[in-house]
């Protein structure tokens, strides 16, 4: 009898969601309060796939708003029963800093994917669930360019609010140096327009965003340009192991045009051999003509492999496509540098090789980018909560890839120790990270430097029962 009992408590309370949050609770308490085009489904991995799969949120239920009005209903609900949630939209955060467990709420913000444009092409307001794909795509429809991320499945905002690097650096300056307006939703479930006027949040959600509300839209300068403007030069250059030392010093020396970017990669040749290999993936806002004249010093280095080609805008971006694919474990670490060290990361070169001769770990990855920063350093420091504008030069990344949990200690090990290695001899008077690429277990101070103070004082204020905390929190 006292089984039975006990049988049919627990059969009560998962009924009523206390053992975890369930769709028919939301549906009943929540959905009728929703647009009609919102939804409310189960949670599950393969529906709702993340970059990596390490440390991942595995939350109860998901909300898919169809409105910017619908995220603040769904803020305000959750703050008054206490249900924890984390909005995502192209799900490519890989730091380990989420509790998001079976009690939580995941809101999926791709419903939210507009992008338009003012009269004279001069700003472009982008809902919070659009993708870098669909701003790019749109952009080149118009013939503007817009700064983003470099890689087409991430969400425009998950980039931005974290800086901003991307292929327009150089003319543009960081993402967050374009932005006009957020719409976002605050702590007290309320939707708010927030422009320059509003000094101390504008100043915060351009660096730390995801502190502070979940961001429904952002209003972006455009930039107009002649449809023969929307020429690039990319592609990749592959060499033979032995020219890892010249290839980096090769970076380390470029003479930057505005119009530039490189990508550095340790990577693999793929099936069937799987080979390390070294790689760069040179950008050129220009014709094929003018970029091999920029990065001449590379094709002096004799290339084995060769794939530049000129491409449209809306391609720019496709030789990062393979970093779309989700469902892997990945557990990265990330350091900035002030400085390329040769010798540092021939070493690394080698504790690559060893590790992805390790079975099942071929889809690892070293990458390292680099962008000329004069037109983002023509901003001071302190005009947004990114911290390390004046710093850092280099961000650098060891992702370690695999489907088999049984690497996950040898992978942390491996990747931490890299991290160690760049960190040694990073130039900086301390550690730093652009918080995009950051793992978790930095101190604030690596992710928001000299800002950490300020960062605390408005979280205080406007967040003070911290329900926005998911991230690297303050």
């Amino acid at each position: 009898m006292a089984a039975l009992l006990v049988l049919l408590s627990l059969l009560l309370l998962l009924q009523h969601g206390v053992c975890g949050l369930s769709r028919e609770r939301l549906s009943r308490e929540l959905g009728l309060r929703l647009s009609q085009s919102a939804s409310i489904t189960t949670w599950s991995a393969e529906e709702y796939p993340r970059f990596s799969e390490y440390g991942a949120p595995r939350p109860g239920a998901v909300v898919t708003p169809a409105t910017e009005q619908d995220v603040a209903i769904i803020v305000e609900y959750c703050t008054s029963n206490d249900i924890s949630f984390l909005a995502q939209n192209g799900g490519h955060w890989w730091a380990t800093t989420f509790h998001l467990g079976s009690d939580g709420l995941l809101i999926i913000l791709r419903d939210l994917n507009w992008v338009t444009f003012n009269s004279d092409k001069t700003e472009v307001t982008a809902g919070g669930g659009a993708l870098v794909s669909h701003v790019i795509d749109a952009a080149s429809e118009n013939n503007v360019l817009v700064h983003t991320a470099n890689c087409n499945c991430v969400g425009i905002l998950g980039a931005l609010l974290g800086g901003g690097y991307g292929n327009l650096m150089g003319q543009y300056g960081f993402a967050v140096d374009n932005v006009l307006s957020f719409n976002a939703v605050l702590a007290d479930g309320h939707l708010r327009t927030i422009t320059s006027e509003d000094k101390d949040l504008f100043w915060a959600f351009r660096g730390a965003g995801s502190n502070f509300g979940i961001v429904t839209s952002v209003t972006l300068k455009a930039h107009p340009v002649s449809p023969s403007d929307q020429t690039g030069w990319t592609g990749m250059l592959s060499y033979s192991h032995d020219k890892v030392e010249k290839v980096v010093e090769a970076i380390k020396t470029t003479h930057w045009q505005p119009q530039m970017s490189i990508i550095l990669y340790y990577t693999t040749t793929g099936s069937p051999n799987h080979a390390p290999r070294v790689a760069v993936s040179p950008f050129y806002h220009g014709t094929a003509e003018e970029g091999r004249s920029a990065f001449s010093s590379f094709f002096d280095l004799d290339p084995i492999h060769d794939t530049m080609l000129e491409v449209q805008y809306p391609h720019w971006n496709d030789g990062t496509d393979g970093s779309c694919s989700k469902t892997a474990y990945q557990p990265a670490y990330a350091a900035g540098l002030a400085t390329l060290d040769v010798n540092t990361w021939k070493k690394v070169w080698d504790e690559y090789v060893s590790f992805v001769s390790l079975n099942g770990t071929h889809e690892t990855t070293i990458m390292m980018e680099a962008y000329p920063l004069e037109k983002a350093r023509s901003l001071p420091e302190s005009s947004s909560a990114y911290a390390w504008r004046n710093k850092v030069n280099f961000n650098a990344m060891a992702i370690p890839s695999y489907h088999d949990t049984k690497l996950d200690s040898a992978a942390v090990a491996w990747a931490s120790k890299v991290r160690d290695m760049w960190r040694a001899t990073d130039g900086l008077d301390s550690p730093a990270v652009y918080i995009n690429f950051a793992h978790g277990d930095e101190d604030l101070s690596v992710v928001y430097g000299q800002n950490v103070d300020r960062l605390k004082a408005i979280k205080a204020s406007v967040d003070p029962t911290n329900i926005f905390n998911q991230s690297f929190v303050l």
